[in-house]
């Protein structure tokens, strides 16, 4: 019979190494299915390693720059007379110059006490800033820096004492006044 008819032709069963090749196929195709699976897994667990790495570096970045930026200069003050000469720190303070005779000017920040020989002349102090070498000695003349207080500094005088903290959210009292140890 060379046609077979659909409608009175039963189906044959399956010969034995027919249904090994169907189970074969069948688990072969179980096999790629789980290791599809498993790649897609392990694709996702790096990605979202990937990601959290990102972020942990990008939140590393972050803390170094702010600690960077707030972690203040430190600059030495020196006590100077009209001169640029180094004297005692106390000649600085507007509570000596207030104790003594004198006072603080806050426009100039600059403190005025009596001269030595009495009379009224008055010699004037105050703090120059980053101004050379943190060892100089009292008399000593002083070259370079300033008589402007540097902001987001810690200011320190000879003697150790600070004047100013720095960092952000710095708020200065009196010039004169000394921030505490």
């Amino acid at each position: 019979m060379r046609f077979q008819d659909a409608e009175n032709t039963a189906p044959r069963q399956p010969s034995l190494a027919e249904q090994r090749a169907r189970q074969q196929a069948e688990a072969e195709r179980q096999q790629r299915e789980i290791e599809q699976a498993e790649a897609a897994r392990k694709t996702e667990s790096r990605r979202k390693l990937l990601i959290g790495s990102g972020v942990a570096v990008g939140l590393v970045g972050f803390i170094a720059g702010f600690y960077v930026v707030a972690t203040p200069e430190e600059v030495v003050a020196h006590c100077v007379d009209e001169h640029d000469r180094i004297v005692d720190d106390d000649y600085c303070d507007d509570d000596y110059a207030r104790s003594h005779g004198g006072y603080y000017n806050s426009s100039s920040n600059i403190v005025f006490l009596p001269s030595p020989g009495g009379g009224d002349d008055y010699r004037q102090y105050r703090y120059k800033y980053g101004s050379g070498n943190s060892n100089a000695r009292h008399g000593s003349t002083v070259s370079g820096g300033s008589y402007t207080r540097p902001s987001n500094a810690e200011i320190k005088t000879d003697s150790g004492k600070t004047i100013q903290r720095g960092g952000f959210g710095v708020s200065s009292g009196s010039f004169g006044k000394g921030g505490g140890s």
